[in-house]
């Protein structure tokens, strides 16, 4: 059981043009620093800053997803951000997501305000994605604006990338969609993975690369399983079919 978070830190009267991150640490105790302080605080350790709010007749459906690429389970407000952590989660670039790492609590020249970023992206080199998702019927009001051009600004005191989104590409999320049932880890079928990689080598379709067995129906799941990890590479771009080329990538030919 995650422990309870612990508040113990009374607000802070914001100079001019101050910034602070509010957050709550892996043991549950709350922290707040100047955020030109707070780049190397691992944040994806540490607990949500609020509680996503669940009650009868909400918009928003909130609920939880597993993400393979770091084998926790994240908390999401919306199906809309849930499609971006399945999407997050299929990128080879990220290592882990949280949601609701911390508040921003600052003032500039528009006066105080305070944010919480809906998800904080570490890729595997190291670096930070902020990430808000929005409703594309909202996402162009001036008040989302105005704090997307606050949050970003935050974020270039960190040396962090910033991004607000709406809706995903829609072929790209069909083709995520249907590859993230294929997710997880392979067991007793691993041994099959060697042999399509082997077989893909150089580009072959599906169907092609399935002939091998006479009823291929758990070498097709590993397929699937090797495309979403993108050992097995293809074009993203296109509808997913029994003809889509497939080719091993090339850091893992010849092993």
């Amino acid at each position: 059981m995650s422990p309870k978070r612990t508040r113990t830190l009374t607000p802070i009267r914001h100079a001019d043009h101050q910034l602070f991150i509010r957050f709550y640490d892996a043991g549950g105790i709350e922290r707040l620093m100047p955020a030109n302080q707070a780049a190397e605080v691992p944040f994806e350790t540490c607990m949500p800053a609020r509680d996503i709010p669940s009650y009868a007749g909400q918009k928003h459906t909130p609920g939880f997803y597993w993400a393979a690429s770091s084998d926790t389970v994240v908390e999401y407000e919306s199906f809309l951000e849930a499609r971006w952590m399945k999407l997050l989660d299929f990128d080879s670039k990220v290592a882990c997501f949280t949601a609701q790492p911390f508040i921003f609590e600052g003032v500039d020249a528009d006066g105080a305000w305070t944010h919480y970023p809906d998800l904080f992206i570490r890729r595997t080199d190291g670096t930070v994605l902020l990430l808000d998702v929005k409703n594309p019927e909202q996402i162009d009001k001036p008040k989302i604006q105005h704090q997307a051009r606050r949050t970003a600004a935050a974020c270039r005191t960190l040396s962090w990338d910033y991004q607000m989104v709406g809706e995903p590409d829609p072929q790209l999320w069909a083709t995520v969609e249907w590859l993230a049932g294929y997710r997880r880890p392979l067991n007793a079928a691993a041994s099959v993975a060697h042999v399509l990689l082997f077989r893909a080598q150089n580009p072959v379709s599906i169907a092609e690369l399935l002939s091998l067995w006479p009823d291929p129906q758990v070498e097709r799941a590993v397929t699937y399983h090797l495309m979403w990890c993108q050992h097995l590479l293809f074009d993203l771009t296109q509808p997913l079919r029994d003809h889509t080329p497939v080719w091993t990538a090339p850091e893992l030919e010849h092993t």
